[in-house]
């Protein structure tokens, strides 16, 4: 039990150095003294990402200024709303990397543990701090330094602090088992859909195999319906661009079309869907419908793409669309209008595209991808499982904090 006194509320910015990295610029981009350093991309919830990695330029006193070293803290200082504040603890040796201005570093001083540190701010993140006090500009969110530092941190003795970060740990070696698990079981998948769809980058198809543009295969594409829709459940369903869903169809946020909709426009089971308006990063997305609800339609930023069934699989069509050279050349053909791109049908039914001839090979392949799906997905549960268990811990341990 925590003695009564052993609780101290401290701003932050008395506990240790908090500060912002250094702007990326056109001249430091390529300016001498080239050195990797950490973005917002990096830093994710208890781990950062060191596969994807920028360089720009660091004079010898900026290195000693902004070079990292164990135990400092990562926050994404810039972020949206729900993930501004997210941060990791740095593990790499010290002066390997700097950091840029979309993070901020918390380095504690001795009052602080810096693995109880990110407890709390892990929690702070869960539990809206880092929301309530972020600045919001456009889609992003900022923390802010001076803001941040004003939070008030809970103090307690440092035995209490080793004892949390203890219990915790244990739960974060088995959540960072099943996320190095998952991402080996994302690299397969990825190995198994280079390996088996052939991109049309060879001189002709393989041997058989059959070549030719996406309209020999999808003879017709249906635009949605473009009416006013509502947030109430009156009419019928309407699936939007946020539906779709990491190569899924996502029925958790619908709206609805109160007046009547053309039967040829109701889904179909086996009816590809794409998204052909949306951001860079998403224009292209695509879901088969699987009978999901009794009856849905959907909205005119999205295309329905009708294969024929005798040449082409539905599901080998939605793993065609996802392939990483498939989604490089639909972007090439996207046109920007007002912050975000588009992409005209008739256009990406010029693209050519390389499939079996024989349906059963097409399913094979599909199959394949499913089994590494299903065993993704089982992984994912247990992950948000661990993590709920881990929220309710924290919520233990630090009772009263």
């Amino acid at each position: 039990m925590r003695a009564e006194g052993d609780l101290r509320w401290v701003p932050i910015r008395e506990l240790g150095e908090i500060r912002g990295g250094k702007q990326l610029s056109p001249s430091s981009r390529e300016g001498n003294g080239q050195f990797p350093y950490l973005r917002v991309a990096n830093v994710f919830e208890g781990w950062i990402d060191y596969s994807d990695v920028k360089m720009m330029s660091f004079t010898e006193g900026e290195r000693k200024i902004y070079g990292l070293r164990a135990g400092d803290i990562l926050l994404n200082e810039g972020q949206s709303l729900d993930l501004v504040g997210r941060s990791s603890l740095y593990d790499g040796p010290e002066g390997s990397f700097c950091f840029q201005n979309t993070l901020l570093r918390f380095r504690a001083g001795d009052r602080v543990i810096p693995a109880y540190a990110q407890i709390i701010f892990r929690k702070w993140l869960s539990s809206g701090v880092f929301a309530s006090i972020a600045k919001k500009t456009t889609s992003i969110a900022h923390l802010g330094g001076d803001r941040f530092g004003s939070l008030l941190f809970p103090v307690i003795p440092p035995c209490e602090q080793r004892r949390i970060v203890e219990v915790l740990n244990s739960t974060s070696l088995v959540e960072h088992s099943i996320m190095t698990s998952t991402k080996k079981l994302y690299d397969i998948r990825r190995g198994i859909l280079m390996a088996s769809m052939n991109a049309t980058e060879s001189a002709t198809a393989r041997q058989g195999w059959v070549r030719g543009p996406l309209k020999d295969f999808v003879p017709t594409a249906d635009y949605g319906i473009s009416e006013a829709l509502s947030s109430e459940p009156d009419g019928i369903p309407v699936l939007r661009m946020n539906n779709i869903r990491d190569g899924r169809i996502d029925v958790s946020d619908l709206r609805f079309a109160p007046s009547r909709v053309p039967e040829r426009l109701t889904l179909r089971p086996g009816d590809v869907l794409f998204n052909r308006t949306n951001s860079i990063e998403h224009v292209g997305k695509s879901a088969m419908w699987r009978d999901e609800l009794p009856e849905a339609t959907f909205a005119s930023y999205l295309v329905r793409l009708n294969p024929d069934l005798g040449r082409i699989v539905p599901e080998y069509l939605v793993e065609w669309l996802a392939h990483p050279l498939t989604r490089q050349r639909v972007k090439a053909i996207s046109t920007v209008a007002v912050q975000q791109v588009n992409v005209n049908p008739t256009r990406l039914r010029e693209l050519e595209i390389d499939l079996p001839v024989d349906l059963e090979e097409q399913r094979r392949i599909v199959r394949s991808l499913a089994a590494c799906d299903d065993r993704i997905r089982r992984e994912e549960e247990e992950l948000a499982k661990l993590r709920q268990l881990k929220i309710g811990l924290t919520d233990d341990l630090l009772a009263g904090v």
